[in-house]
């Protein structure tokens, strides 16, 4: 599958839109923990639900966008070391952020560079069926069986799959389970993109704002948190 350079504009918008609706999300976080602000802005039915929505439109999106590139394990292991930047300074912070989005994107992308052609032998059609029933049994699985362990890694190792283990502390936390299925229908979905299977409107729809944000998502995401902990320190000085 060769590389292209041609943006489709439709997905930079949706990547975007997500983009800016956790910037918001995290912007209400901070001022429920640092400022005291009430606890509904951050956590109330809406906001439970759509933190996810969009979450996993993010995290289907990449997997979309792993279909336009060969680099993807180079992609992976970029991603990774950035979120263990992104690990240290948010532990300084003392928001520690040890397993978030950027993490799971990361070994995503690692992992379906290595394991892609395995996934393309499964027909087509058979494909979604297997990613959705793979999210929601790994879902109720982690709801309804507990895992735990006493050796750190294996405490370590559990927390990442999903079996989050007493004393695990992670602001942003995204596990391998259910979210690598998610990923890995996106990789679905994103053949049929690149294979220009869906209707002409879908290439050729322009929107404004979203996809100049949606393009510039990685480095937004690198950056908001510690912005947005700047401002809030500095309203904290001012008042």
């Amino acid at each position: 599958m060769q590389e292209r350079r041609e943006r489709i504009l439709i997905i930079d918008s949706l990547r975007g839109l997500a983009v800016v609706l956790m910037v918001i999300h995290h912007f209400l976080y901070n001022c429920v923990y640092f400022l005291g602000g009430p606890a509904w802005l951050f956590t109330n039915p809406v906001f439970d639900v759509l933190h996810y929505i969009f979450a996993g439109l993010f995290i289907f999106l990449s997997g979309v966008s792993s279909r336009f590139s060969r680099g993807n394990i180079r992609r992976g292991l970029i991603a990774l070391i950035l979120a263990s930047g992104i690990t240290a300074v948010t532990y300084y912070m003392d928001m520690p952020i040890l397993f978030g989005v950027l993490h799971l994107l990361g070994f995503s992308m690692l992992f379906f560079g290595l394991t892609g052609k395995l996934w393309d032998l499964i027909p087509r059609v058979a494909s979604p069926i297997i990613f959705i029933t793979s999210i929601v049994a790994s879902a109720v699985a982690l709801a309804h069986i507990s895992l735990s362990a006493e050796h750190p890694v294996m405490r370590a190792i559990l927390s990442v799959l999903g079996w989050r283990q007493s004393g695990f502390r992670s602001f942003d936390y995204f596990p391998i389970l259910p979210w690598i299925f998610v990923f890995l229908l996106g990789t679905w979905a994103g053949l049929y993109i690149v294979e220009r299977k869906l209707p002409p409107w879908f290439y050729k729809a322009k929107f404004p704002f979203f996809p100049v944000v949606g393009r510039k998502a990685l480095l937004i995401y690198i950056l908001h948190q510690p912005v947005l902990y700047g401002v809030v320190q500095l309203i904290i000085v001012l008042t």
